[in-house]
């Protein structure tokens, strides 16, 4: 039904001529060769198929191809694929041919670098250290350096400092227990 409705409209159209085939027909199957008026593509070659050129396919679910010639149609209705045969456009993508002519250098975008200020030092505090000379740099880090092994002696001073005024208490301290677990009645080792 859905095919006589496409022959009514191409009738209306006249822009057609059908291609009587009956073994294609006795399967509910329809080619057309209609007119184009816009350039397509072959579905199974992927040629440009130009105005007045190509056969139209409608297949038993109203599903319609358009090929470039005859050649294409019988290896679409063969159901081979266009992935496999060498001449189709498909074939020409997969497997890279043709394309030295196209290729182009791709351009690359240069990163641009920007300057941010840090948390902590501000941009202008960034420059000066920057544009220091490294003789001021390295004097610099040596004093700075200096300050921080300054700190650690003073720390470790400090903490000598208190074990030895806590140390005294601490050995006195462990003595009564001793005195105490003897007093208790621990058992010491056995005199045989």
């Amino acid at each position: 039904m859905h095919i006589l409705r496409c022959l009514l409209t191409a009738y209306r159209l006249r822009s057609f001529s059908t291609l009587y085939r009956p073994s294609l027909l006795s399967f509910g199957i329809l080619l057309i060769s209609f007119r184009m008026k816009v350039t397509t593509v072959c579905q199974f070659s992927g040629f440009k198929v130009y105005p007045g050129h190509g056969i139209k396919f409608v297949r038993q679910d109203s599903k319609h191809f358009i090929f470039v010639d005859g050649k294409s149609e019988a290896s679409f209705l063969m159901k081979r694929n266009p992935r496999k045969i060498r001449w189709t456009q498909v074939y020409r993508k997969l497997h890279k041919k043709g394309h030295t002519e196209e290729i182009q250098k791709k351009r690359t975008r240069k990163t641009q670098k920007l300057q941010r200020a840090i948390v902590g030092a501000s941009l202008d505090v960034i420059k000066q250290k920057r544009n220091q000379k490294p003789e001021v740099r390295q004097a610099s880090r040596e004093a700075a350096l200096r300050e921080v092994k300054e700190r650690k002696k003073a720390k470790t001073a400090e903490k000598a400092a208190k074990k030895g005024t806590t140390a005294a208490p601490k050995a006195a301290q462990t003595k009564p227990k001793q005195q105490k677990a003897a007093q208790k009645g621990a058992k010491g080792p056995k005199a045989r």
